[in-house]
């Protein structure tokens, strides 16, 4: 399911508001162990560019 999301969320990465609809869905749906995993992996990948969606979904997750 981690990769899948990865998958969504690079394809969804063009849009703003595309981007955190996944990202809260994925969140809902991943367990706390994917979640620490997926949290890393976004930062790497989308910090420079989402960091306030990312500080946001990610709050709310932990």
């Amino acid at each position: 399911m981690l990769e899948y999301v990865k998958k969504i969320l690079k394809k969804v990465s063009f849009d703003l508001v595309l981007f955190e609809k996944e990202l809260l869905k994925a969140i809902d749906n991943l367990v706390l162990r994917e979640i620490k995993i997926l949290k890393r992996w976004c930062y790497r990948s989308f910090g420079r560019s989402y960091r306030p969606i990312l500080d946001r979904c990610f709050v709310i997750a932990t």
